[in-house]
C-alpha cells in the first residue's frame, strides 16, 4: 500500500482521504488551517496524521485536491519541498458558470501545475471525472488518468486500485485537457439530460 499526503480539507479529500484510509494506506492531511486539518484527521481515525502545511509531505504521493484557481499557487510555496514526489492533480479547470475551460488552447492545469513544481516530481491526472459525493458512496468506479512518467503512473494505477476502484490509463500528460473537458461534460450533463449529480463516468468493455 501507499503513504497518501492530501492537501485540501474540502469534500474530494475528505471521500479520497477515507477511502485510502479503507484501502489499507497511511493517510495524512494538510491545509492552510491547522485546526481543521487535524479536526478531520481526527474524525478519519484509523491513525491519520495532520501535516504542516508547506513543509515536506510524508506521502510519496500527493494529492493536490484544492481548487484549480489555488494549485499553481500551492505548488510554488511548497517549492522543493515536492521534489521527487508524485502529485495527483484531482481539479478541474472549467470556469464560473461551467460553460466552458478557463486554460488556453493546447494546455490543462495538471500542465500548468508540472511546470510548476520541482523536475523531480511527476504530475498525473486523476479523479477529476469522479464527483466527490459519489466517491464517498463507496463501490465499484472508474479513474482515468493521465501522466508522462511511467513510474509514477504505475503507482496511482495500484494506489487506485488500493481504493476499489478501476484505473483507466489515457494517456500523456497532454490528454489531461480533455479529462478536464470531461469533467466539464458531467456537470452539462447534471444539468441536462441526466439532470442531477447522482452518477459516474465509466467504460464498458465490449464483449
Amino acid at each position: 500500500m501507499s503513504s497518501i499526503s492530501v492537501i485540501g480539507l474540502g469534500n474530494m479529500a475528505s471521500a479520497l482521504a477515507a477511502r485510502a484510509l479503507a484501502g489499507g494506506n497511511a493517510v495524512e492531511m494538510i491545509g492552510r488551517d491547522p485546526a481543521k486539518a487535524n479536526e478531520l484527521a481526527a474524525a478519519l481515525g484509523g491513525g491519520v496524521t495532520a501535516g504542516t502545511f508547506g513543509t515536506i509531505p510524508a506521502g510519496d504521493l500527493v494529492i493536490l485536491a484544492v481548487p484549480h484557481a489555488s494549485a499553481v499557487p500551492v505548488v510554488a510555496q511548497y517549492g522543493d519541498a515536492l521534489a521527487g514526489k508524485i502529485i495527483i492533480d484531482v481539479s478541474n479547470t472549467s470556469n464560473a458558470d461551467a460553460t466552458g475551460l478557463v486554460t488556453p488552447e493546447g494546455t490543462s492545469g495538471a500542465q500548468e501545475i508540472a511546470k510548476a513544481v520541482p523536475a523531480s516530481a511527476n504530475v498525473v491526472k486523476a479523479f477529476n471525472t469522479v464527483f466527490g459525493h459519489i466517491l464517498a458512496q463507496g463501490g465499484p468506479l472508474d479513474v482515468l488518468f493521465a501522466g508522462d512518467d511511467a513510474r509514477a503512473k504505475a503507482s496511482v494505477s495500484a494506489f487506485i486500485e488500493s481504493l476499489g476502484l478501476r484505473p483507466l490509463d489515457a494517456g500523456g500528460l497532454d490528454v489531461a485537457r480533455w479529462l478536464e473537458g470531461a469533467g466539464l461534460l458531467m456537470i452539462s450533463l447534471a444539468r441536462n439530460g441526466v439532470g442531477n449529480f447522482n452518477f459516474s463516468l465509466g467504460v464498458d468493455l465490449a464483449g
